[in-house]
C-alpha cells in the first residue's frame, strides 16, 4: 500500500483485498487550496467516479466533476441520518462500479462520521489519505501545544455529554450557527460570564478572524464582531470555572428533536400552548400546597411539576429559536441581567435595611425601566393575570387588597368579584378561581378570562 494511506478493512488472505471494491477517502484541508496535498491531487486526477461531501468548502472545486451530497442535508432532519445516507450511497456505488473517490472537508480522520460508517463495512477496502486538518492551523493561531496543554477536541453538538464534569481546555468544532453557540452556553450553568473564549473563523482564508471574547458574548458574535458563524468556525475555551453540567442542554436538544420529528410538536404555536402553560402552572401550585417540609417524598411531585413548567418555557423558546427571533439563552440572559439591575443592594452600592426596602427599590427600578419603554406601560397590570397576582398589583397601586394564604387556594372569589378594571372582561366567566377547578378546566378558563 502506498505511503500515507491506511487500510482499515483487513483481508483474510494476501489477495483478498484485490477482489473487494475500493473507496479512497481524501481530505480537502482546512480551506486554502494550497493546503491540499499532492497525494490527494493525484488521487483525484486518477479517479473517474468522484464524490464530495459538500461543495460549501473553499477547496471543493479541486475535485472537479463530482457528485455532491449537499442535497442530503436538505433531505434529512438530523446529521446522523445525513451521514448514514452518504455512506449507504458510497457503498452501493463502490459495490457496483468497483472503485470510487470520496472527498471531505479538512481531514478524513477528524470528526468525519460518514468515514466511520465506511470503516465498519468489510465488503469494501477503505483507503484514507493523509490530509491537513483545521487543527493544524488552530494550534498555530492559538500558539499552544495541544498535547502539553491537554486540550480536549469536542463536537459542539455533543458538548454537554462529551465535556460533562470537565473544565477544559476545549477546542469545540462544528460551531456552524448562532443556535449551536446558544446551546453551548446552556450547558454551563455556573458561568460567571467573563470566562475567556477564542473564536477561530475561516482559518487560512483571506477573511480569517481570530476573535478574543468572553463566554456571555458567545452567541453575540455578529452583533459584537460582525462575525457570522458557519461550518468553518470553531472556538477555544481555555478553562471553565466549574465542570460542565449538561442537563439543560440535553433538555434543549430534546425539544429541538421533538419539534423536528414529532407531528404533534411540529403543529404547536405560542397560542396553542397557552392552555398547557396555564395548566402546568396550577399543577406547580398544587405541588407547593402539598409540600411537607417533614416529608422529603413530597419533593418528587414538585420536581416533576417544576420540570413540566420548565419544559413549557423551553418549548416556547425553541419555537422562537426556529423562527430566528430569540433563544433560551436570550431568555436566561435577560432574566439574569434584570435581576442584577433590580438588586443594587447586592450588586451595587445601594443599601436595603429590610425586605420592605428591597420591594420599594425593585418597584422604583421597574417603573423607571418601563418608563423608558413607554409611559403608557408604567404601572400596567398584565392582561392575563390570576387573581392572587392581581391582588398583589392592587396592593401596590391602590393599597386596598385582601391577602389570601396560599394554603387556602389562590382566591375564594369568582372572576365577577374582581376590581372594576377587570369587570368588562370577566362578566362572561363564572368559574371559581380555585387551583383544582382551574387545573381541571384550564382551557376554558384561559379562553374566557384571557383579558383579566
Amino acid at each position: 500500500m502506498a505511503a500515507g494511506t491506511l487500510s482499515l478493512a483487513q483481508s483474510s488472505s494476501p489477495d483478498a483485498s484485490m477482489t473487494r471494491p475500493i473507496i479512497t477517502v481524501v481530505g480537502l484541508g482546512p480551506g486554502p487550496a494550497g493546503l491540499v496535498t499532492h497525494e490527494t491531487m493525484q488521487a483525484i486526477a486518477h479517479s473517474t467516479r468522484r464524490f464530495v461531501r459538500t461543495t460549501r468548502h473553499p477547496s471543493a472545486a479541486v475535485v472537479g466533476d463530482a457528485r455532491s451530497f449537499d442535497d442530503e442535508y436538505e433531505r434529512h432532519d438530523t446529521f446522523a441520518a445525513v451521514y448514514e445516507a452518504i455512506a449507504h450511497e458510497l457503498l452501493n456505488t463502490a459495490l457496483t462500479s468497483g472503485e470510487v473517490l470520496y472527498a471531505v472537508p479538512g481531514s478524513p480522520s477528524v470528526l468525519e462520521e460518514s468515514v466511520r460508517h465506511l470503516r465498519n463495512d468489510q465488503r469494501v477496502e477503505l483507503r484514507v489519505l493523509h490530509a491537513v486538518s483545521f487543527l493544524d492551523l488552530a494550534w498555530q493561531r492559538l500558539g499552544i501545544d495541544p498535547v502539553n496543554e491537554g486540550v480536549r477536541l469536542v463536537d459542539a453538538h455533543q458538548f454537554a455529554q462529551a465535556a460533562a464534569n470537565e473544565r477544559g481546555p476545549f477546542l469545540v468544532a462544528q460551531c456552524h450557527a448562532d443556535w449551536v453557540l446558544s446551546d453551548l452556553k446552556l450547558t454551563y450553568d455556573d458561568a460567571r460570564g467573563d470566562e475567556p473564549v477564542v473564536v477561530l473563523h475561516h482559518l487560512g482564508l483571506d477573511d480569517e478572524q481570530v476573535v478574543h471574547t468572553v463566554w456571555q458574548n458567545l452567541d453575540r458574535l455578529e452583533r459584537e464582531h460582525g462575525l457570522t458563524p458557519d461550518h468553518l468556525t470553531s472556538i477555544y475555551i481555555p478553562q471553565l470555572a466549574a465542570p460542565v453540567a449538561g442537563e439543560l442542554a440535553r433538555l434543549h436538544q430534546l425539544a429541538r428533536t421533538l419539534r423536528e420529528q414529532c407531528p404533534w410538536d411540529r403543529e404547536q404555536t405560542h397560542a396553542s400552548l397557552v392552555r398547557y402553560l396555564v395548566e402546568e402552572t396550577y399543577e406547580v401550585v398544587d405541588a407547593l400546597n402539598a409540600l411537607d417540609t417533614d416529608d422529603p417524598t413530597t419533593d418528587e411531585a414538585l420536581v416533576e411539576e417544576l420540570g413540566d413548567l420548565l419544559y413549557q418555557i423551553e418549548f416556547h423558546a425553541t419555537i422562537a429559536e426556529q423562527q430566528g427571533r430569540f433563544s433560551l439563552a436570550d431568555v436566561a440572559r435577560t432574566t439574569h441581567d434584570k435581576l442584577v439591575r433590580r438588586h443594587p443592594h447586592v450588586f451595587g452600592a445601594a443599601k436595603a435595611a429590610d425586605a420592605d426596602a428591597v420591594v420599594q427599590t425593585w418597584d422604583a427600578i421597574k417603573q423607571a425601566e418601563r418608563a423608558q419603554k413607554g409611559a403608557a406601560k408604567v404601572g400596567a397590570t398584565p392582561n392575563f393575570l390570576p387573581e392572587s397576582h392581581a391582588q398583589r398589583h392592587r396592593s401596590r397601586w391602590h393599597k386596598n387588597c385582601r391577602s389570601v394564604p396560599l394554603k387556602s387556594g389562590l382566591t375564594g372569589r369568582t372572576p365577577t368579584e374582581r376590581s372594576p378594571r377587570s369587570t368588562k372582561s370577566s362578566t362572561n366567566c363564572s368559574v371559581p378561581a380555585t387551583s383544582a377547578t382551574l387545573r381541571s378546566c384550564a382551557w376554558s378558563w384561559a379562553t374566557c378570562c384571557f383579558r383579566w
